[in-house]
């Protein structure tokens, strides 16, 4: 394991550039930006300050498309250089309450999970509430295109990371239960049906305050890699939903991940615990994200 960056205030969401540097954002009221660093992580700059980013995904052209949760709670596509458009802010006249992840799908379609409660209330909450705490979470389907989208799927408790699997079905995680779900891939599209696919919870740790999984990616080994927040390590579920291994941090609160280019065997993730970009070898490449 290597502590890639150290001074970090509550980030998620590392994205690998094609040219081999990387953004993630810094989800602290204090910066509220997306962050580009180079491949060495010596070099940063800002590249948006935008509220509260959260989720953020890349995209063919090279531009970002980002969960932002607060300012307003929106879908918004981000350019390298900075430029920010708001692309929509609600669906099916429901406005969004707490855009949490993002990923492309098969179908071009941007699918973005919604942790169903306003970050301002959740903000609110003592945390030994907010493992209970009701939750309304749901997942869209957005036309990156136009901003029009559809709820595809509902009764989630906290929706949070997102990702595809190979065989093109839809995982979501929903971090108050601890499960990730599966939507099939069906006749061309995700079904707006849910099974679950598995639980990340180490039942051996006790009670350990709220936990739950976050922000996930599949390796080419079949497996899915997930950051459990609040138990301190990335859970890898085999083909099965089963645990096979559990990856620990230093820090506590692990909440994203995202391989290192093919052929490196590496593993990013960021804790918003104590603010690390931290490294981990997994000897299995991730899967290529789509990209629209």
């Amino acid at each position: 394991m290597t502590i890639f960056v150290d001074d970090l205030k509550n980030p998620e969401a590392p994205v690998i550039l094609p040219d081999g540097n990387l953004c993630l954002v810094e989800m602290h009221e204090s910066r509220g930006w997306i962050l580009w660093l180079n491949a060495d992580g010596r070099e940063r700059r800002v590249v948006a300050k935008t509220g509260r980013p959260n989720g953020m995904t890349l995209a063919a052209d090279g531009t970002l498309w980002v969960a932002e949760s607060v300012n307003p709670p929106s879908l918004l596509h981000v350019t390298l250089d900075g430029d920010v458009e708001i692309i929509a802010t609600s669906c099916e006249g429901k406005e969004f309450l707490f855009p949490n992840d993002l990923r492309f799908g098969p179908d071009g379609m941007l699918y973005m999970t919604d942790s169903g409660v306003r970050m301002d209330d959740w903000r609110d909450l003592p945390p030994e509430q907010r493992q209970s705490a009701k939750t309304e979470g749901r997942v869209y389907r957005i036309d990156p295109t136009t901003g029009d989208g559809e709820i595809i799927g509902t009764g989630y408790d906290f929706t949070n990371g997102i990702a595809f699997g190979s065989d093109n079905s839809l995982y979501v995680a929903a971090t108050q239960s601890g499960l990730i779900y599966r939507h099939a891939w069906s006749n061309g599209a995700v079904s707006s049906d849910k099974e679950v696919f598995g639980s990340v919870v180490d039942e051996t740790e006790g009670a350990l305050g709220f936990r739950g999984p976050d922000g996930m990616a599949f390796g080419t080994d079949g497996n899915l890699y997930v950051a459990v927040v609040g138990q301190q390590d990335v859970t890898v579920l085999g083909p099965d939903g089963a645990a096979v291994r559990r990856i620990t941090l230093e820090g506590p609160a692990p909440t994203n991940v995202a391989f290192a280019p093919a052929g490196s065997g590496k593993l990013y993730v960021t804790e918003q615990g104590v603010g690390h970009l931290e490294v981990h070898d997994v000897d299995t490449d991730g899967l290529p994200l789509m990209k629209g």
